[in-house]
């Protein structure tokens, strides 16, 4: 079936459609029915009137009124057969093409027999059932309309709602439904302002359990970073030594994962502003493959994709996301880690185990572990969040052959149309180096 019969506003208008027609169908019957039974009464008291004057007439020797006799032509067979077995009654048939009520009775072994014009009987039964039929229609199509219009307006907030719903769901915490029917407590309430008002009232809880969720991790870190300084300077002090390189090396680690967690605030608050200006990809690929101090190969597509392409973006934070995929894949992979670009497409991929289905169905979550050390920290949430910044597609997928991927995909900057090159254009890299 078609998508747009699932909907509500078609099951309802069948619904209406099919009730209309099945009480209009009732109705009628009910009324042709009993029209029919009084019409068709009249006539037979008529027609057994006029037998008993003809028959009168048959005994005294009288001539018969037109239109009777014994076994005239065109009496039915039917009442032919009752008359002459003793019997009286009546029945309906055509004569010379015409309804007429015919009436008959024994007389001496034969059908004394006498009819009554019944077309205009007919005509009755006829243009009541078509005036039935035509007001049933009328008030299915009437009812129908008023019914359509009625649902309409009722799945017309429910989409609203929907609408809402998907909102909150990408992020946007501010979306509220706002039916009117939700502001005055004492107005009466039906079922769709109930929905509505319940998820105002989950997106209010929500948001503000996230906004103080965020203001905790922000006021954690800010908090961290006066003593994690103090602290560095004070292990630059110690003597050299490997107790001395521990406590540096975990310094160091706890001020980037204090960074990390500013950063994530930021990015939770959207308050982070882009600087957005045209660089050449291949390049800057290649240098933030460089600066990050792994084996990393960097590979091309074909020159005729790849070849000056330039791209929209804010260099510093696609750094950090090329960066932080590149981290992951050396930490959580196993090489060789490859980052590959095709057109305004970069791709880093892996040949570890691959990414968890967690992250494949959810995204990236902060600190989400399982067994066995596997999990990730920030580094996968700050690069969506990131991503998301400069307007770039990111998504995770895992190799058919094994390995994780993930995939960058930026906004593509098109070459002048004078063919004179962009002066927007961002510092570029020395020659390609393959590490």
């Amino acid at each position: 079936m078609p998508a747009w019969a699932a909907t509500l506003t078609w099951k309802a208008a069948v619904f209406i459609t099919v009730m209309c027609c099945a009480l209009a169908a009732l109705l009628g019957v009910l009324v042709h029915t009993q029209v029919t039974r009084q019409t068709v009464g009249q006539a037979r008291e008529k027609a057994l009137a006029r037998l008993a004057d003809v028959t009168a007439a048959y005994e005294t020797g009288e001539a018969l009124p037109p239109g009777s006799g014994i076994d005239p032509p065109g009496l039915p067979d039917a009442l032919r057969t009752l008359a002459t077995s003793g019997d009286r009654g009546t029945l309906v048939a055509d004569h010379f093409g015409r309804p007429a009520m015919w009436a008959a009775a024994p007389a001496d072994g034969h059908a004394l027999a006498t009819q009554v014009d019944y077309s205009q009987s007919a005509r009755t039964i006829d243009s009541l059932d078509g005036a039935i039929i035509g007001s049933s229609l009328l008030a299915g199509g009437a009812t129908l309309l008023v019914g359509a219009f009625a649902v309409t307006r009722v799945t017309r907030r429910l989409h609203q709602t929907a609408r809402v719903a998907r909102r909150i769901s990408a992020g946007d915490l501010d979306a509220r439904v706002r039916d009117p029917r939700t502001a005055d407590p004492a107005r009466p309430q039906d079922e769709v302002a109930t929905v509505a008002g319940a998820l105002d009232t989950m997106a209010s809880t929500l948001q503000r359990k996230l906004q103080t969720e965020q203001r905790f991790t922000a006021d954690v870190a800010h908090e961290l970073r006066t003593p994690l300084t103090g602290l560095s300077a004070a292990a630059e002090l110690l003597p050299p030594g490997r107790p001395s390189e521990l406590v540096r090396d975990r310094v160091r680690t706890m001020r980037a994962l204090t960074e990390d967690l500013l950063e994530i605030s930021r990015l939770d608050a959207r308050t982070e502003a882009v600087d957005l200006d045209v660089y050449e990809l291949v390049p800057l690929v290649e240098r933030v493959a460089r600066m990050s101090g792994t084996p990393t190969t960097v590979r091309t597509g074909p020159p005729e994709h790849t070849a000056r392409v330039r791209v929209e973006t804010d260099r510093r934070r696609l750094e950090r996301v090329l960066g932080n995929l590149i981290a992951n894949a050396h930490r959580h992979g196993r090489p060789p880690v490859v980052l590959t670009v095709d057109g305004p497409v970069v791709t880093v991929r892996d040949h570890g185990p691959g990414f968890p289905d967690y992250l494949l169905d959810d995204g990236p979550q902060r600190f989400r572990t399982e067994g066995s050390g596997r999990g990730h920290g920030l580094g996968l949430t700050i690069a969506a969040g990131q991503a998301a910044v400069i307007g770039a597609g990111l998504d995770f997928r895992n190799a058919p052959d094994g390995g994780a991927v993930a995939r960058v995909t930026l906004p593509e900057h098109p070459e002048p149309d004078d063919g004179e090159p962009d002066t927007r254009t961002g510092p570029k890299s020395g020659p390609r180096q393959e590490e």
